[in-house]
């Protein structure tokens, strides 16, 4: 059996009508990454992996958006369908957990601990990936085709890599993903987050008084060994291990050159060096993937002692970036594969989403099936202790009964049919995603869940919907748009609306929802303008994804959120009436020191209209799909 490799995969791709080939010469400065950028969002007929073969400035062709569909991911996974991905990890992570206690469960577990023996790592002497050496003076980081994907970054970023560190005091291995941007010919970034193992590791190193930690950075490894290193695997089970239960056989493994590491056999670049503990350099900007720039920060720096390649390598990268991206279809199918992970400590959960809109950490929709008061709240909580998951932003909790999690239309106009924000949200302040640029402070801010299930005794029944108003959507938006500070107006539907204001002050998006609310009763269109969304005045308010990718990003929910005092107090519908049941609005503005916000408010990620130019007029030449998308 071939051994599985990236070769492999892209021969994979082009038998399926995956992959397209560009041999039109591009510049892995701002055009590959626009190019890809267009492509992921061409839908199902044009979102094709790229490989391009002729790379200004490099002898090494390059490969982006090999994994950016579902079709793409489930053939990394080895399934046919999507639903065939829960109980392939399900499987695993239940076998490799499970306590055996008695001799009937030590003899039953047998046959699969033999097939799990026969994927655990491979060790050679030598691989592929050594077969053109570079080491000391001949390490030049400059031949690689590493790519500047946004015009603010700081420069070239691997944006792919496979960073490779050991636990100093247990020698277990970790596999993460972690930005590396190249300073020069013989030094990276380590953007490596408080939160990672890697990061882990090297406050141990530094604990130990050792000066040095190795690393090993492999590019362009199997598919499956790429996806492993994303993927939020239990604490303790190896990545390699994981990507060899999908492959169907053992990771091949190699000592690195330099540092005691091992590599993938097979992978097409690898990169070793060390990071002393106590050396910090100016990292980024960089476009990342919430669609905003990351500010620049101090971080560890990699001393690269020796690169090693195959021979014609091809060079594995990705860009990142406003959805939809590549990295949305890998953490849509990290959604699929580990719902039995969740389950463990959410026995309730029947299915779980994270639509692209909340580029994973911003939005989590839940459907459980609910047997007792309170129970949306319990799983909403256990979200939010589970790994990287503790960083979710919104929880939206539905019943069995609700419409499927992928009916994105069908879920909206139910949360505002019965959402009552006297009874449904309840906010909790915790860790926050380091990329959270809207949080009170960094690492540390708000969320919020929202309960859409069926009300038990004891919870409070919801207020009563009110009929829907008969206002024409034309008199809401001129009259909307007609209040002063407003700059535009749009109606999304079910009481929903969305303003766009000159804010020039801490204070407009307040004034604002309230003279929406106030104009709504003046004109008798309450019904139609109870919720609101403030954003700042150059926002586009007619994209509903756009839409609600913005306002998961700029907002820190109890921050953001305001609740109109409730008019009828009545107790005899609910506990908490402190708060009208319908009306709310979200403050979706950019925040600066005038609203005490201190930390700098990040840029969005746009192309260079020149660079948009320029691949659209190529656009034919390079063999891709129909029109370039906008």
């Amino acid at each position: 059996m071939a051994r599985p490799d990236l070769r492999q995969f892209v021969q994979r791709l082009e038998q399926a009508g995956e992959l397209l080939r560009v041999s039109r010469q591009v510049d892995p400065e701002l055009e590959i990454a626009a190019i890809a950028d267009r492509v992921s969002r061409a839908g199902p007929e044009g979102n094709k992996a790229l490989l391009f073969e002729d790379v200004k400035g490099s002898r090494f062709p390059v490969l982006i958006n090999a994994l950016g569909s579902q079709r793409r991911m489930l053939m990394t996974c080895g399934v046919e369908r999507a639903d065939q991905l829960e109980p392939l990890v399900g499987d695993f992570l239940a076998q490799i957990e499970r306590p055996r206690v008695s001799l009937k469960d030590k003899l039953g577990a047998l046959p699969l601990l033999a097939r799990l023996a026969r994927l655990f790592p491979k060790y050679r002497a030598t691989g592929p990936c050594q077969d053109v050496v570079h080491e000391g003076d001949d390490v030049d980081l400059d031949e690689l085709p590493v790519l500047t994907t946004w015009p603010e970054d700081a420069g070239p970023f691997v944006t792919l890599p496979l960073v490779y560190t050991k636990d100093p005091v247990s020698g277990a291995r970790n596999c993460g993903m972690y930005r590396l941007q190249r300073y020069d010919k013989n030094t990276l970034g380590f953007h490596v987050h408080t939160h990672h193992t890697g990061a882990e590791h090297l406050r141990r190193t530094a604990e130990l008084g050792r000066e040095v930690m190795e690393v090993a950075v492999a590019v362009g490894a199997s598919p499956q060994v790429v996806f492993s290193a994303v993927a939020p695997l239990p604490p303790g089970v190896d990545e390699m291990l994981f990507a060899a239960f999908l492959q169907g056989q053992p990771v091949e493994m190699v000592p690195c050159r330099t540092v005691a590491l091992e590599v993938p056999a097979t992978a097409e670049f690898v990169i070793e060096g060390y990071v002393k503990p106590d050396e910090l350099r100016r990292e980024g900007p960089f476009g990342d993937h919430t669609g905003f720039y990351s500010l620049a920060d101090d971080y560890h720096v990699l001393h690269v002692t020796a690169i090693t390649h195959r021979k014609d390598a091809i060079w594995h990268t990705t860009v990142v970036g406003p959805p939809p991206q590549e990295d949305c279809w890998i953490a849509d199918a990290i959604g699929r594969l580990f719902l039995p992970l969740q389950r463990k400590v959410m026995p309730e959960v029947l299915d779980m989403r994270m639509p692209f809109a909340g580029v994973f950490h911003n939005l989590m929709l839940l459907r459980i099936k609910k047997e007792y008061p309170g129970q949306a709240r319990k799983a909403a909580h256990a979200v939010w202790s589970l790994g990287q998951a503790m960083f979710t932003k919104v929880v939206v909790v539905f019943d069995e009964d609700a419409p499927p999690l992928s009916d994105d239309a069908a879920l909206m106009e139910l949360l505002l049919e019965r959402i009552d924000v006297s009874r449904d949200l309840e906010f909790v302040l915790g860790p926050t995603e380091t990329l959270d640029h809207a949080s009170r402070a960094l690492h540390f801010g708000s969320k919020v869940s929202l309960d859409l299930t069926r009300a038990f005794p004891g919870e409070g029944e919801r207020a009563v919907s009110p009929e829907p108003c008969s206002c024409d959507e034309a008199e809401i938006v001129a009259g909307l748009s007609g209040l002063p500070g407003v700059v535009g107006a749009a109606v999304v539907g079910g009481g929903l609306v969305a303003v766009s204001v000159k804010k020039v002050g801490p204070a407009v998006p307040r004034v604002s929802m309230e003279q929406v609310w106030d104009w709504g009763e003046r004109n008798g269109c309450t019904g139609a303008t109870d919720r609101v969304i403030v954003l700042d005045a150059d926002e586009q308010l007619d994209d509903p994804v756009r839409l609600l990718w913005l306002t998961l990003a700029h907002i820190d929910p109890e921050r953001d959120t305001r609740r109109s005092a409730n008019p009828t107090h009545d107790e005899s519908l609910r506990f908490h009436v402190d708060y009208h049941p319908r009306r709310f609005g979200i403050d979706a503005t950019a925040k600066g020191p005038a609203d005490g916000f201190e930390r700098p408010w990040p840029t969005e990620q746009v192309h260079p209209p020149a660079v948009l130019r320029k691949v659209a007029m190529a656009w034919e030449e390079m063999g891709l799909p129909g029109e370039m998308p906008l």
